[in-house]
């Protein structure tokens, strides 16, 4: 289906796809609404996005909801709910110690009790006017909202679900990869035409995935660091030729952060693009490159406007730069700026 997302538009435009990036709405218009709420779907959906993110983590009674991280309390508000306040604690995820509420100390039920409010109150103000209304989602609810919105719009809404955390969820006894495959199932999306694409920063769930379902899948991976669960990796070696190669074996594209491909320079410019577009072309593999933002803050200094980190740029101007470079998918917090720029 993703295939075939790419197709239609080759058909539209008359252009190879790259020239025309899908757009991958972040948490759904998460620059809008509060990340990973129903409202923050539906908008990204109307502003013409291809596809809708979910990030998933595990509910002490093995359910997948849709949260950031498994620590909430900085998107949720339960730091306010005194019931609660013995749940706080600290916890060491992927190697950093972080203090908090997490999912996996909740149920489902419990969770759903919660409502969301925005992560980034400071440079979203208006998004921040939805705290308290929205509550948390299941994965099941997040493929509901795009097939009532493929089935209303007539355009086909796929999902791109990340697992976050998989190696610490097995850890404590919640291993995502059987429960995650059964909602697959459940669901009809292991297919290769399925409308999803998979994600993960980790290697070893993506590979083994890749043996059980033929749905798309896709490689995160960051300018500084490696997968934790593969410490003999730096994700510089995984962009290599013979890296991308690696990827392809069991990977239909590869996601780095926007920087790896319009690199920065000293005065925080967008310098010549990188090389590994066309490195990940050559591997048969297809790119996309997270995360555009309109504040300034995120943005290259040649497109920032105003004075404030928290001011809007000339993110479209951005998105333009980005789809002359031939990737194939954009990530963005602004689904309908992000369109606007193509």
């Amino acid at each position: 289906m993703i295939r075939a997302i790419l197709t239609a538009l080759v058909l539209l435009t008359g252009t190879p796809a790259v020239a025309q990036p899908l757009i991958i709405a972040h948490r759904g218009a998460s620059g809008e609404r509060p990340e990973h709420t129903r409202v923050a779907y539906e908008l990204a959906i109307e502003q013409g996005a291809d596809l809708i993110e979910p990030d998933l983590v595990l509910t002490r009674d093995g359910v997948f909801v849709d949260r950031h991280e498994n620590e909430i309390g900085g998107t949720t508000d339960v730091e306010g709910r005194p019931e609660f306040a013995d749940r706080k604690t600290t916890k060491t995820i992927d190697g950093v110690k972080t203090t908090g509420w997490f999912t996996e100390d909740f149920t489902l039920a419990e969770l759903k009790t919660l409502r969301a409010r925005e992560r980034l109150a400071a440079f979203r103000p208006g998004s921040a006017a939805f705290d308290g209304q929205e509550p948390i989602l299941t994965f099941d609810e997040v493929v509901a909202i795009a097939r009532a919105a493929s089935a209303r719009t007539g355009r086909t809404i796929a999902v791109a679900p990340e697992l976050k955390h998989p190696s610490y969820f097995a850890g404590i006894g919640l291993p995502m990869e059987d429960a995650f495959v059964g909602e697959l199932e459940r669901l009809g999306l292991t297919g290769a035409e399925a409308p999803i694409i998979i994600q993960c920063f980790e290697v070893g769930p993506l590979e083994r995935l890749a043996t059980r379902i033929d749905a798309p899948l896709a490689q995160l991976v960051a300018g500084a660091g490696g997968p934790v669960d593969r410490p003999d990796l730096t994700y510089a070696r995984m962009i290599a030729p013979e890296g991308l190669k690696a990827i392809a074996a069991y990977a239909a594209w590869v996601a780095p952060e926007m920087t790896m491909v319009l690199p920065r320079d000293a005065q925080g410019r967008s310098a010549a693009p990188s090389t590994l577009v066309g490195d990940t072309h050559a591997a048969g593999l297809k790119v996309v490159v997270w995360t555009v933002r309109a504040e300034n803050a995120f943005l290259p200094a040649e497109h920032r406007r105003g004075e404030g980190l928290a001011d809007h740029g000339d993110m479209a101007a951005y998105v333009r730069a980005l789809a002359e470079t031939g990737v194939d998918a954009i990530f963005s917090d602004f689904p309908g700026l992000a369109r606007a720029g193509l």
